[in-house]
């Protein structure tokens, strides 16, 4: 069972319909005492970073995400603005993320002929072995919405790279700490590939 945090700012329908294709089982909760049964947490998120940690510590779910990402050590992926609110901190806002991986969110350099937000489909390139990325090859693509990118501390962290103008990671690992920055509820075949990765870990 994956559990899909409700915590304002998600799109759910996408990913209900993802898991449900793919014969996983997921609901969508938004109580403290639902997500402390959690067996794995999807943490999705569509929206600002401060307007994001805020309804996160608003809802009283800051702990136990916590409890559960740290301590007992689910699986737990984020996507999108999900996988940013991991990271220490983000370019956007001038609140803290939730710090779980060693890694910062950065707004895109201007650069010349490229626009902001990059929208659209994007190859990946695998950077380190993940159990979120098997069956992986040099034709996988997903769809990307984004103004902002992470980037990590520590290569090992990483475990694909998207090239837009620069370089960056749009995925990272810290043992049972996935993050995605791309919408696999909105990428076909390559994003079931993902989430059934994910379902299995």
């Amino acid at each position: 069972m994956i559990t899909i945090v409700d915590y304002g700012m998600g799109n759910f329908g996408s990913f209900l319909n993802m898991f449900r294709r793919i014969g996983v089982q997921a609901s969508v909760v938004s109580d403290a005492t639902s997500i402390g049964s959690a067996e794995k947490i999807l943490l999705p998120g569509v929206g600002a970073f401060d307007a994001a940690m805020e309804r996160i510590k608003a809802s009283g779910l800051r702990e136990v995400l916590d409890r559960k990402a740290l301590f007992e050590r689910v699986p737990m992926l984020g996507v999108c603005l999900g996988m940013q609110l991991m990271t220490r901190a983000s370019e956007e806002g001038s609140l803290s993320g939730l710090g779980w991986v060693e890694a910062d969110t950065r707004r895109f350099p201007m650069q010349n002929g490229l626009k902001v937000p990059h929208m659209g489909w994007n190859l990946v390139n695998r950077s380190t072995v993940s159990k979120l990325t098997e069956g992986f090859d040099d034709e996988t693509r997903f769809y990307f919405v984004h103004s902002y990118f992470v980037a990590v501390d520590k290569s090992e962290n990483s475990i694909l790279k998207t090239t837009y103008g620069i370089e960056f990671d749009s995925a990272i690992q810290r043992e049972n700490i996935f993050g995605v920055q791309f919408h696999p509820e909105k990428s076909h075949k390559f994003g079931m590939r993902l989430l059934k990765n994910f379902a299995d870990v």
